[in-house]
């Protein structure tokens, strides 16, 4: 199980990182939302954060995240499961490896470091300190067919982290490279900034990309059958964007119990999140580690998911669990969810998911930077 640290450290000496994400800010994901809850802490910190990213078309403010720079055509992807909205241009990856230079770093954080593009160049340049951070978990193509260019870029890393030991396991795998276990973290207080917006009605919330291994036609057919023959019936929200959406609109055939919301910024999330009687987490594979599902804890929202390596790491026994891909288990495990909820149950989640607060995984950060300003010095 990834590890929280049971202590806070302040170091002092790294005044200036810059936070590489391959993956487009304007797009929902773990990683970017990582990236920009780190830049925000570190800005906090009184650091100054530069972010890269792709996506020039992405005109959207960042408060609180420093820096944030965009560069290259956005382009979709298939990648371990889903699509990988990311830029493939030579042209921007110089452009953001310029931008860093000037930035002048003490240290570069690269999160997914082998994907591509838009970092490699300030990778292979390894003009700074830098720290990877691996998320993915589960083997495949990308890293089987292409090991020879991932051990190339691995020589411009000083220091190599995981998000959870799945995503650990699978770079080890594929490269040779031992990263250091750590943990996803998030602003655990942002997520009770809104009030409970509760009413009569039944929530049930699903947050997530709309591709097939993310299960939203589970909880779907879960819902339906359950209003079915349900004298209370529940109201299934869906937030979130992706190719699956018509497929699952013909699903839910214009059920007005079933909605659709599409994309959200983060302040309608946390909304979301807590007006939610509970969140539903159906993945049935690919899932290196659930932040979802403790960003709902943090909520005061109960949690059912799907019975994978990566959730259950996240949930601690503090989540309903089914048997993935089972419609009828997923049913009967939001209603037991719902009729367990008490305020004890409540509590005791939420103290768990703050053990993965964002302050507490800077603190470790912090000694990785130096960790990696002294690797750096000797190589030079």
């Amino acid at each position: 199980m990834a590890r929280a640290p049971t202590t806070f450290l302040r170091l002092v000496s790294v005044t200036r990182v810059a936070l590489v994400s391959p993956y487009a800010l304007s797009v929902f994901g773990g990683v970017q939302e990582q990236v920009l809850a780190m830049a925000r802490e570190l800005e906090r910190r009184d650091v100054r954060v530069l972010v890269i990213a792709p996506d020039e078309t992405d005109h959207n403010r960042y408060d609180g995240a420093g820096d944030v720079r965009r560069f290259g055509r956005l382009v979709s992807i298939p990648a371990n499961g889903s699509r990988a909205p990311l830029t493939l241009s030579l042209g921007a990856s110089r452009a953001a490896r310029d931008v860093v230079r000037r930035f002048e770093p003490d240290v570069v954080h690269f999160h997914e470091p082998f994907a591509p593009l838009v970092g490699w160049s300030s990778l292979r340049a390894h003009e700074w300190p830098s720290v990877a951070t691996f998320h993915r978990s589960g083997s495949g193509p990308a890293y089987t067919l292409t090991r020879p260019l991932l051990r190339s870029l691995a020589k411009g890393l000083n220091v190599a982290t995981a998000v959870s030991e799945a995503a650990a396991s699978t770079i080890r795998d594929a490269t040779g490279i031992v990263a250091d276990v750590l943990f996803n973290g998030f602003e655990t207080e942002r997520f009770v900034e809104f009030a409970r917006e509760r009413t009569s009605e039944v929530v049930v919330l699903f947050v997530g990309r709309l591709e097939e291994r993310k299960g939203t036609s589970l909880v779907i057919e879960a819902v339906r059958a359950h209003n079915a023959r349900a004298l209370t019936p529940w109201r299934l929200v869906i937030i979130g964007d992706g190719p699956e959406r018509s497929r699952l609109q013909a699903q839910a055939a214009h059920d007005e119990m079933v909605v659709f919301v599409g994309r959200v910024d983060d302040d309608q999330k946390r909304r979301w999140l807590r007006r939610a009687n509970a969140l539903v987490a159906p993945s049935t594979r690919g899932e290196s580690f659930g932040l979802i599902l403790l960003e709902a804890m943090a909520s005061e929202t109960v949690v059912v998911a799907s019975d994978i390596a990566g959730y259950r790491d996240a949930a601690g026994g503090h989540a309903q669990l089914f048997e993935p891909s089972n419609p009828v288990q997923l049913e009967r495990a939001i209603a037991t969810a719902l009729e367990g909820e008490t305020p004890e149950r409540i509590a005791e989640a939420r103290a768990h998911a703050q053990h993965w607060s964002m302050q507490r995984l800077m603190s470790e950060y912090e000694l990785r930077y130096e960790s990696a300003r002294r690797s750096y010095v000797k190589t030079r």
